[in-house]
């Protein structure tokens, strides 16, 4: 008689961050995003350019993204004006379409998904650049944790709505705004104190959580490429193997390091061994290529 035994794939999903890690810092898109977001402090809220640099790095360094940042500290304003102002004049014209990873990715047996802080937009309009947009199941994007513009944190999942924010941008007065460059003045200062986020983003570790339970995503199976070194550790620590993109070694929190997306096959070579079915010691590869379309 003949046994089969089944091998279970490590991983059933591939989870994929897109800016600077889909294709490389050298773009110039991601000093674009930082120059828009300052110009869009100035011009909208009214931000003291002079104070621009400091408060940048503060919200971003506290909060995982600048304009997660803002929001805690008291700035309101239209998520989709935010986007579109910062995304909207990007130097796109510098993706090219991508061959050599747009056939890595479709020659892998196992489900792929994006997980971006950036806007959908934003991440159809890259993915689209690239030559990538039939490449991936669907998009996990800000519009997925932010369903709704909310003016306080949250814990509550209730609370998501799907619908989109209505609130107009507005200056608040100096009154309104923790200032967070003169919290850090002080000899005891610490992160205990600031004021919390509305808005849900990596490295938050509940963020990771939220965006696999919506994905239906089990992180002990699942393997996540990231460029930022602080959502490569969040990952971790939500059970994530994990991939850091952009760096020849390994840092803590990371299982792989690749310098270049492209070297996926050569780093991490059993992603492409899909289950294997033995009979009496024989092996006969069962899986089959298959391509997402974006959800």
């Amino acid at each position: 008689m003949e046994y089969m035994q089944v091998q279970t794939p490590k991983y059933n999903c591939l989870l994929f961050d897109l800016d600077d890690t889909l294709y490389p810092l050298s773009t110039g898109l991601q000093a674009a995003v930082l120059t828009n977001i300052q110009a869009y402090m100035i011009e909208k809220l009214g931000v003291e350019e002079s104070k621009i640099p400091d408060l940048c790095d503060l919200l971003y360094k506290n909060y995982g993204t600048t304009m997660a940042g803002l929001r805690a500290i008291g700035y309101d304003f239209d998520y989709d004006e935010y986007h579109s102002f910062v995304h909207g004049r990007l130097p796109y014209e510098n993706l090219k379409p991508d061959p050599v990873l747009r056939s890595l990715l479709l020659s892998l047996p196992i489900r792929k998904v994006i997980f971006t802080n950036a806007d959908r937009v934003h991440a159809v309009k890259a993915l689209t650049k690239l030559g990538l947009e039939d490449c991936f199941e669907g998009i996990l994007c800000f519009e997925t944790l932010n369903p709704t513009h909310k003016n306080t944190a949250s814990d509550d999942e209730d609370d998501i709505e799907f619908l989109g924010s209505t609130e107009p941008s507005r200056r608040c007065s100096n009154a309104e705004i923790f200032d967070i460059i003169g919290h850090f003045l002080k000899p005891d200062a610490g992160s205990a104190t600031l004021p919390k986020t509305p808005i849900v983003c990596k490295p938050s570790e509940s963020a990771i959580e939220m965006a696999l339970k919506i994905a239906n995503i089990d992180p002990h199976r699942t393997l996540f490429f990231e460029d930022s070194v602080r959502n490569i550790q969040s990952g971790k620590r939500v059970g994530l193997d994990t991939v850091l993109v952009g760096k020849a070694q390994r840092v803590k929190g990371s299982d792989y390091a690749l310098e270049s997306i492209h070297n996926l096959r050569e780093a991490i070579p059993e992603l492409w061994e899909g289950d294997k079915v033995t009979y009496t010691g024989v092996a006969v590869e069962a899986a089959s290529v298959t391509a997402y379309s974006l959800a």
